[in-house]
């Protein structure tokens, strides 16, 4: 079984987003709130931790959030995974900094699964930890691994860090806004976290 892991430098930004949308005086009573160690309110620490442990930290922060603001954590959390996608494309290697140059190349119509490819490679710590599917006209994205619902039972899904990253992803491809829904979540007792973007009409 593999571990669940999550980039150090995707969390990195993850921390300095949370930070700045919340006000850093907020963010640090909401990870003192929550008996978190105080040093993860620095977007730093999480340079000296492995993907193993940056996933643990990944999932108890979130479920910090949603204790502190209640459902209000939602909108909060999809704000965050919009900001993300700027700086993970800012951080990417030059091969994938190629591979986005390639995306926007393509005719609208071609550029969402590719993008969303793109994603799943800023994310995933191994090869098919996320993949994508085709659903008629519309697309599946699916997180096997799902590092936010580690540890973690909910009656509703929770990715709202990554629903947000793939409304932002599309957007940057393709200018339009897209309904994505996560329709399966490891933290409802599913066996795998599972976003539906609506293409079709």
């Amino acid at each position: 079984m593999v571990e669940v892991a999550f980039p150090a430098n995707v969390m990195r930004r993850f921390v300095e987003a949370l930070s700045t949308e919340l006000g850093h005086d907020t963010f640090s009573a909401v990870i003192s709130k929550a008996g978190l160690p105080e040093e993860w309110a620095h977007a730093a620490h999480f340079s000296a931790l492995d993907d193993v442990r940056t996933a643990q930290a990944y999932a108890r922060l979130q479920s910090a959030l949603r204790t502190y603001y209640g459902r209000g954590a939602r909108g909060i959390l999809m704000r965050i995974g919009t900001k993300l996608w700027a700086p993970l494309l800012d951080d990417a290697s030059f091969g994938l900094k190629a591979q986005a140059a390639l995306v926007r190349g393509f005719p609208k119509a071609l550029r969402r699964k590719p993008a969303l490819e793109l994603l799943a490679k800023f994310l995933g710590t191994h090869a098919g930890g996320i993949t994508l599917h085709t659903l008629d006209l519309d697309l599946l994205l699916v997180d096997h691994a799902s590092p936010a619902t580690q540890a973690q039972t909910n009656d509703e899904p929770l990715c709202f860090v990554t629903l947000g990253l793939i409304q932002e992803c599309l957007f940057w491809a393709v200018e339009q806004v897209h309904d994505v829904e996560e329709r399966n979540c490891r933290a409802t007792g599913g066996s795998q976290c599972e976003f539906k973007i609506t293409i079709g009409g």
